[in-house]
């Protein structure tokens, strides 16, 4: 499977790395800003900025290559053409889009839907997320606590929204911190009169990430229509949440 990587930060060139040692991918292009795409490819990863998504997914269709999506605070407006032509079912290409491509967080969020639903039943409980990043993190909040945040709010059937503003009446809240050089720190919390639940996750590595998006690259390939990462992810992750152990696990 041939591979081109739009993007030369963090993440495209640990994806990049990944690419170049395993065995049936090879790596055709890894451009930053200024590059222009050479070589026919199977797949792309845009690891850029959520200004270059629209032109990368233009080049995509134009191209059909199958494109993964991991920039982040980009618009999911873009996903309707210009010609007005929304990618659907039937589009001509598969693409996937990822707020973030941790297996972990794919987990966090199933578990958001089932914390919301707990909280639905003590009308006094709040729910909130709690985000940490790195101090050159350019968006806030996150597109994982953006994710999480609307899981719980799915699931607690209680807020129209998440909102970073404090004491909004009817808002989720969200508080971000940017500072340091932390990976990535999201909290899930709910408080009740008499308890505080708190599901956390931590990533201490960039790895994970470059991993997840690796998988989405081979997941997407011939596959047509827009799919998220946390569809991907339920094929691994909703046989956990069955009542009966799947095979190799015992209960």
């Amino acid at each position: 499977m041939r591979v081109g990587i739009f993007g030369r930060g963090r993440l495209g060139s640990a994806v990049a790395a990944l690419v170049a040692a395993e065995p049936g991918m090879e790596l055709v292009f890894c451009i930053g800003r200024e590059g222009r795409p050479e070589g026919r490819v199977d797949v792309a990863l845009d690891a850029s900025v959520a200004s270059a998504v629209p032109g990368h997914l233009e080049w995509a269709r134009r191209e059909a290559v199958d494109l993964v999506i991991g920039a982040t605070g980009w618009n999911r407006e873009v996903l309707a053409l210009p010609a007005g032509v929304a990618i659907g079912e039937n589009a001509d290409i598969g693409i996937l889009t990822a707020a973030n491509f941790s297996l972990a967080v794919a987990f966090m969020r199933r578990a958001a839907l089932a914390l919301g639903r707990f909280a639905a039943l003590d009308a006094d409980a709040d729910l909130a997320v709690v985000e940490r990043h790195h101090k050159l993190k350019a968006d806030a909040p996150s597109g994982t606590a953006k994710l999480l945040a609307e899981a719980l709010v799915e699931g607690s059937g209680r807020y129209s929204g998440w909102t970073e503003e404090p004491r909004a009446i009817g808002k989720l809240s969200i508080a971000s911190l940017r500072a340091g050089s932390e990976v990535g720190y999201h909290e899930l919390r709910l408080e009740a009169a008499a308890e505080t639940i708190v599901l956390s996750h931590e990533a201490k590595s960039r790895e994970i990430f470059a991993r997840g998006a690796l998988r989405s690259l081979s997941w997407i390939r011939g596959r047509k229509g827009v799919f998220s990462f946390d569809q991907m992810a339920a094929e691994i992750i909703e046989p956990l949440f069955a009542l009966s152990a799947p095979p190799g696990v015992s209960t």
